[in-house]
């Protein structure tokens, strides 16, 4: 998919591509270990960024802190506090060893402040708000709605993809036998690696779950903007819905957007599907919507900082 969104967002194609694909946590990590300190080598950066809390982050993370480079870290502070998650490591790691750390949240500066982090700590809002702002509304939303034959306020849209979920048959069997049982159709975008695990548990959605292949970013956009409710497991997912004031059902036990859930926008579910359809059933919309996670000018704030590292 990261060429739709190259395309999508107007990116320029990256100077390198390591071309690690999937594969177990250990050898991703190590292959993009390997490739990103010869990119260190050859380029001698003034700072490495890194972004978030996947694999890729580590790496990026371990490859900097190696060659003394110095290290930006956006998504700082993010804290669930489930060490079972590979996110939740690579997130911790990657904090300890930056210099530069970019927390989306005053929530975040604190998670880091009781981890003794304090040095080189700056709250600048999330990027992902940037890019909403910008490229959120290019889609057309009739035409997304039709191509899947569903009717504003009238469907829920669902993702499945982190590894506490698929992994696992008895949540995954849960999480699917509830979106089965809701009244309105459930869009439901689908990784092969989903429908893989689908396949292995022996579990079979039911008629009003519409598995579809995965979407582009603006037609994601539109899907959750004018659905009844998103049900996802999805981080990034969980914020775009409250940018757009859509109620979110998240299926985790926990959350690191701890403010979606305090404003009454987000509810936690996990994988039990009593919970799951009763808060599907009665979607919440708060009457207060406060602004978080910044102002849509994260970016600018970032460059500013990065500024501000040597070598």
């Amino acid at each position: 998919m990261s060429d739709q969104f190259f395309s999508e967002l107007a990116l320029p194609q990256p100077d390198i591509e390591l071309g690690v694909g999937s594969a177990s946590h250990a050898e991703q990590t190590a292959k993009m270990l390997i490739g990103i300190e010869a990119a260190i080598e050859s380029h001698r950066p003034d700072a490495v960024m890194v972004y978030g809390d996947t694999n890729s982050t580590l790496a990026g993370a371990l490859a900097a802190s190696k060659a003394n480079v110095p290290l930006a870290h956006v998504e700082a502070g993010l804290r669930s506090y489930n060490r079972r998650m590979p996110e939740e490591i690579n997130r911790v790691v990657t904090d300890r060893l930056s210099s530069l750390l970019l927390c989306p949240s005053d929530t975040a500066a604190a998670n880091l402040a009781e981890e003794g982090i304090t040095a080189g700590v700056h709250v600048i809002g999330d990027v992902m708000a940037d890019v909403l702002a910008k490229f959120g509304g290019r889609a057309d939303a009739g035409a997304v709605l039709a191509g899947f034959n569903v009717r504003e306020q009238h469907y829920f849209v669902a993702t499945i993809h982190r590894a506490e979920n698929t992994d696992d048959a008895t949540r995954l069997t849960s999480i699917v036998e509830a979106l089965s049982q809701l009244r309105c159709p459930v869009v439901l975008p689908a990784h092969p690696r989903l429908r893989a695990a689908m396949t292995a548990c022996g579990v079979q959605a039911g008629g009003n779950v519409r598995l579809v292949a995965p979407v582009g970013y603006a037609a994601m956009i539109a899907l959750v903007r004018h659905a009844r409710a998103l049900l996802t497991d999805s981080g990034g997912l969980q914020k775009e819905a409250y940018w757009l004031r859509v109620p979110c059902i998240t299926l985790r036990d926990e959350t690191e957007w701890v403010e979606t859930v305090s404003t009454g926008w987000n509810v936690i579910a996990g994988a039990d599907r009593d919970r799951i359809i009763a808060a599907a059933s009665a979607p919440a919309r708060p009457a207060e919507h406060p602004a978080l996670y910044g102002d849509g000018q994260s970016a600018a704030s970032i460059v500013t900082l990065l500024k501000t590292l040597h070598r």
